[in-house]
C-alpha cells in the first residue's frame, strides 16, 4: 500500500510540474509583446518590412500606451457601428423663479469701487 501511495505522489508531482510548464508557456504566448509580434509576423513578408519592424520596436518599448490607443480605437469603431441615435428630448418645465431675498440692485457689485462693497451702500455712504 505504501508503494502505491508513493507512486501516486510521484505521479501527482510530475503532473503538477507538467501543468506549471504548460501555464508558463501559455503566459509567455499571451504577453502583449508576443501577441503583437504574432499579429505583425505575417506583415513582415511584405516590401514594407522596415516599417513593421519599427512599429514592433515601438510596441515592445511601450506596450501599455499602444494597448490603450487600440482600446480607444475599438471603442470608437463600436460607437460608429452602432449608428447615430436620435437625441433625447427633454421637455422644459415652467417653474417660477423668484429672486432670493437681499439680492438685486441694492446688492450690485462694482469691482471698481474701493473695498469691493456694493455700489448702493457706497452711494448711501457718500450722501451721508
Amino acid at each position: 500500500m505504501t508503494g502505491s501511495l508513493s507512486e501516486l505522489e510521484k505521479d501527482i508531482e510530475a503532473s503538477r510540474a507538467r501543468l506549471d510548464e504548460t501555464i508558463d508557456r501559455i503566459q509567455n504566448r499571451l504577453s502583449p509583446v508576443n501577441l503583437v509580434d504574432e499579429m505583425l509576423g505575417t506583415a513582415r513578408s511584405t516590401p514594407l518590412n522596415s516599417v513593421y519592424d519599427d512599429a514592433l520596436a515601438v510596441v515592445r518599448r511601450n506596450p501599455l500606451p499602444v494597448l490603450l490607443i487600440a482600446a480607444g480605437v475599438g471603442m470608437l469603431m463600436k460607437k460608429l457601428a452602432q449608428g447615430s441615435r436620435p437625441p433625447v428630448v427633454r421637455s422644459a418645465v415652467d417653474v417660477p423663479v423668484e429672486p432670493a431675498p437681499g439680492v438685486g440692485v441694492e446688492r450690485a457689485y462694482d469691482p471698481d469701487q474701493p473695498g469691493g462693497r456694493p455700489a448702493r451702500v457706497l452711494a448711501d455712504e457718500a450722501k451721508a
